[in-house]
């Protein structure tokens, strides 16, 4: 991809529904008994041992079914045999009328067409009864992007007289530098990372994807590696590359602070979240006539349709632009 493409003058150096194949190696097996909290157990580890989801799907999955299970079971449905399709309609219904939101509702009915596939193509129901449920409409919020003026006002916010500023600056710099997750930087490890040759290595669900960074970025991780690190790391086993001033993992907490903490004092009125970065690198390589293909594979997209969405929002720019500065419009 063009070095010209990279955004700031920074040079180079809906709810999907899981769809389930039950492997031959995953034998079916009689139920004894018709336990919900057994099968949703059996379902998480599924998805864990033999679909290699991430910890936060499966975190997501098993709340959303532990409430339906409450549902049920107060209206006297223990067994996953007698959950027919008007209990589930039933419970989607009680969702509505407690104001839950449409994405909340939509994501738990997802949750729920994934776990009874899984039990039908176990077979261990005979009928699939969340098959033919469907969501409430999701009105989807574009996602929040920085001008490349902001983006530079929020870079130069950390103060590089202190190690906590030079941290933050190595974190910022290396999450805009590259379009990765708060949640992928933050598992991070000091060899991950080649200033050498410029590039970190990221994974993701046992995959790994290598993507390149700025000069920058570079000399911010020098920076970062050198002086700072070293002050708040005593042991030597510990080898996260970001660590809070104890010298632990940082978590998604504490960045979140972090970032909305320099946000702030750089004047930023949006509403700014951990992903704003991540949304405004796709925008700005776009803006700059970077192909769509390599912003998904820099940004892991494993469908294109999802790295479009930023496309969508660059032609949208583009439009401005042009009803604002075209001499015959």
């Amino acid at each position: 991809m063009n070095r010209n493409t990279y955004p700031v003058h920074r040079s180079w150096p809906d709810v999907p529904v899981c769809k389930f194949a039950i492997p031959d190696n995953h034998n079916k097996r009689e139920r004894k008994r018709g336990n919900m909290d057994i099968e949703i157990r059996e379902f998480i580890t599924y998805l864990h041992d033999i679909k290699k989801t991430s910890t936060n799907t499966e975190i997501s999955y098993k709340r959303d079914l532990k409430k339906m299970a409450e549902f049920l079971e107060e209206r006297g449905i223990r067994n996953y045999k007698d959950v027919k399709e008007l209990e589930l309609e039933g419970y989607i219904s009680y969702m509505e009328r407690e104001k839950f939101a449409s994405s909340s509702i939509s994501r738990s009915v997802a949750s729920m067409r994934a776990f009874f596939q899984y039990l039908w193509k176990e077979g261990v129901i005979t009928k699939d009864p969340a098959e033919n449920l469907k969501p409430p409409k999701v009105e989807k919020k574009a996602p929040e992007i920085l001008t490349i003026e902001e983006v530079d006002k929020l870079l130069q916010q950390p103060n590089l007289d202190t190690p906590k500023g030079i941290r933050d600056s190595a974190m910022l710099e290396l999450l805009y530098a590259t379009g990765m997750r708060v949640s992928d930087m933050l598992h991070l490890q000091i060899f991950d990372v080649n200033l050498q040759f410029g590039y970190v290595v990221c994974h993701e669900n046992g995959k790994e994807r290598i993507i390149p960074i700025g000069l920058p970025c570079k000399k911010a991780m020098e920076r970062y590696l050198k002086t700072s690190r070293t002050t708040f790391v005593k042991d030597e086993k510990e080898t996260a590359l970001f660590t809070n001033c104890s010298g632990k993992a940082m978590s998604r907490q504490g960045f979140w602070k972090v970032l909305k903490g320099y946000a702030d004092d750089a004047g930023i009125k949006r509403d700014i979240a951990p992903h704003t970065l991540r949304h405004s690198f796709a925008v700005h390589m776009l803006q700059n006539g970077a192909d769509i293909r390599s912003v998904q594979e820099m940004l892991g997209h494993s469908d294109i349709s999802t790295t479009q969405v930023y496309l969508g929002m660059n032609m949208n720019k583009m439009r401005d632009v042009y009803m604002k500065t075209h001499p015959r419009h």
